[in-house]
């Protein structure tokens, strides 16, 4: 792979890093204590196409390269990680699914609104027990009862759902044809029967809502299928493959942001005489955070042109995911001890950025996860040698 931005892609990158820095990083702090995102920046979203990444021009998105895609969630994971998680959400795993598997008339019902920066969309797969074995332990189901599906269930730790015009949700349609026997369901708030809990107490990302949703008896049209009967787990594992992209990439983000702030204080404290910056110890751990920052950076990125160039990405994927979450969570660790006592101090951004990509390594895929999926890549294309 012989890799570097385009002009096009850098220009993009600059104008994202910019609008970041002047509209969400001031207002981090804010957004993790209050709770709330800042709906006047994502108002102002749909000019740099954040609000539609991938979808296509004709439904109101950017219709960006997967490159470009990963480096807006990167810039905006710099600048505030609940917001970057609600829209990484929002993109990849509301805006993906209808762009990929939606009929015309889902895509021009749903994807403008979606594209306009004053809603954010949702994907409800997580049970309260069933997050990494979806195919095991999906229960909430739907029964096809004349021109409607009957749902009927729950689902747990699912982003966004009290701002989405539609959330769309993994039902089983079949319990007796394994992972043939999904769906997913295009469901509206506000239909009878789906209740959406208040959002969790987190440790981080508070400012990006996480809730509970009960289904009873929620009747939704045979029209709300996303494309075809017994597809939903397969659409899924292709969805969460794109996800670890932009997990990966608000990872290194976050990443980033840390590693700049310990560099900076770390040339503003002075101990036993000089800076802290020209002690051996300090600047070992500043050159590893660099060096893992970028290669983490080249896996997700690598990841993305193998998706845009139409090759097997999973694996890739994997790997990005693995790595930089968990560079991320290094990273950050390493930020407070050069912090010192100040890190672990909300007046500094480390003590809110470590709270913040602790889920990284836990969404989307544990880090135990990828490392099944890194290994099952393997030893097939071991055996097929």
């Amino acid at each position: 792979m012989d890799f570097e931005l385009s002009a096009e892609q850098q220009m993009y990158q600059r104008a994202v890093h910019d609008f970041c820095d002047g509209e969400l990083r001031p207002y981090a702090t804010q957004v993790d204590e209050t709770g709330e995102l800042r709906w006047d920046a994502i108002r102002r979203m749909p000019a740099l196409g954040l609000t539609g990444l991938q979808v296509p021009e004709a439904y109101g998105g950017a219709e960006l390269d997967s490159i470009s895609a990963a480096i807006a969630i990167e810039e905006l994971g710099w600048a505030c990680g609940s917001t970057a998680i609600s829209l990484a959400a929002h993109n990849g795993l509301c805006c993906v699914p209808i762009t990929n598997w939606g009929t015309d008339a889902q895509k021009q019902r749903y994807l403008r609104t979606l594209t306009s920066g004053t809603v954010l969309g949702s994907l409800a797969l997580t049970e309260p027990g069933a997050g990494s074995d979806l195919a095991g332990g999906v229960q909430t189901s739907a029964v096809r009862d004349g021109d409607s599906w009957v749902i009927n269930g729950n689902k747990a730790w699912i982003t966004n759902p009290k701002f989405a015009p539609v959330i769309v949700v993994l039902v089983r349609l079949d319990k007796e044809a394994g992972t043939r026997g999904f769906g997913m369901l295009l469901v509206e708030p506000g239909t009878p029967g789906l209740t959406i809990h208040p959002p969790e107490k987190k440790m981080g990302l508070k400012g990006s809502p996480t809730q509970m949703l009960t289904f009873e008896d929620v009747r939704v049209p045979a029209d709300a299928l996303l494309g075809e009967v017994g597809r939903g787990f397969h659409q899924t594992m292709q969805t969460l493959d794109g996800g670890r992209i932009s997990i990966g990439a608000l990872s290194i983000g976050l990443a980033q942001a840390a590693f700049e702030e310990a560099v900076k204080y770390a040339q503003q404290r002075r101990a036993f005489g000089k800076p802290i910056s020209e002690h051996q110890a300090i600047q070992w751990m500043l050159a590893d955070a660099a060096v893992e920052i970028e290669a983490a950076r080249m896996l997700v990125y690598k990841a993305a042109w193998m998706k845009d160039a139409g090759k097997d990405f999973g694996k890739m994927a994997a790997m990005g995911k693995l790595k930089a979450t968990e560079v991320a969570e290094k990273v950050c660790h390493n930020s407070i001890q050069i912090h010192g006592s100040y890190g672990y101090s909300r007046e500094f951004p480390v003590e809110r950025i470590y709270r913040d990509q602790r889920l990284m390594s836990i969404g989307e895929g544990t880090s135990e996860i990828q490392r099944l999926v890194i290994a099952r890549h393997v030893l097939r294309e071991m055996a097929a040698i």
